[in-house]
């Protein structure tokens, strides 16, 4: 099957887009597998969908499935790229767009420097809807919120994390490091994901805390492994900060693919907004086997 493509990128976050809004391609988890591929197929981080609008008041439905085939309920820096695809292609000429995910509506914003800011909605906190185990747990109390002892079984050293437990759509396990380059993400970052407390799986955030209005951050992500950048880790990691009192209500998080600025103000009912950049890359058509 020949299919068509655009390969686009948010802060390093890299994305293969799709356009179902003429009908579906019917792909195969083994097929976004091949798709995301970067010796085999295109390559990317993310495999991102664009359907119909599947109900009245949304614009659009937007899919998302991890390099390893399996679909998730959100993805920040691949919504900005969303956003962009669908108006650069003439699909919509609106500059604020409603979208379905998995996970609930959301609503990137354009604006004229091609920058996309995506009201993420409401974090969730509470860890028996991130979801996160607690049974048997101590934590202990930073600023107006908690941090969480996880026990990491590492073959080298056996280890103890004290992490923020939040959920973006998707669930996120943040702690903070003394020194980003320096933190053990490669050998954490999958004990944490696939850590027997997070049922669904989790993305491994490690924050590096600048100032009050400056992170580092570097995110193992669920599915996917260590990325550029990683949205909506940008957005638990500042959930976070906020919560332990040790970060301001607007952070710029610099990534190691780019740049986003996350805002926050607080509160139960306050929505998580992030802005940056979603650029294209290129174009392709590619062949996608029966059986990858």
């Amino acid at each position: 099957m020949q299919i068509r493509f655009t390969k686009m990128q948010g802060a390093g976050n890299d994305f293969v887009v799709l356009d179902e809004t003429a009908g579906p391609l019917g792909l195969s988890e083994a097929q976004y597998r091949f798709l995301a591929h970067r010796q085999f197929g295109v390559g990317a981080d993310q495999i991102l969908t664009v359907r119909p609008s599947p109900a009245a008041g949304v614009d659009f439905e937007y899919v998302i499935h991890n390099a390893d085939g399996g679909e998730v309920e959100q993805c920040g820096n691949g919504a900005r790229c969303f956003a962009r695809y669908v108006h650069d292609k003439g699909l919509t000429d609106k500059r604020v767009i409603r979208v379905q995910t998995l996970s609930g509506l959301i609503a990137p914003e354009l604006h004229a420097d091609g920058r996309v800011t995506v009201d993420m909605g409401r974090p969730v906190l509470e860890p028996a809807r991130v979801p996160f185990e607690t049974e048997g747990l101590a934590p202990r109390p930073l600023g107006a919120s908690l941090q969480w002892p996880l026990a990491l079984a590492a073959p080298a050293a056996p280890a103890t994390v004290w992490i923020g437990a939040v959920s973006m759509g998707n669930p996120h396990a943040v702690q903070c490091v003394d020194d980003v380059d320096q933190a053990p993400v490669a050998e954490w970052g999958p004990l944490i994901e696939r850590h027997e407390r997070f049922p669904q799986r989790v993305n491994a955030g490690f924050m590096q805390i600048v100032d009050r209005g400056q992170v580092r951050l570097r995110v193992f992500e669920r599915g996917s492994g260590e990325t550029l950048a990683c949205g909506t880790g940008a957005c638990a990691a500042v959930v976070a900060g906020i919560g332990w009192g040790l970060l301001d209500a607007r952070v710029d998080v610099q990534t190691r693919g780019g740049l986003l600025t996350i805002e926050w103000a607080g509160g139960a009912q306050d929505a998580v907004r992030m802005t940056g950049p979603a650029e294209f890359v290129f174009e392709g058509q590619i062949e996608v086997p029966d059986q990858p």
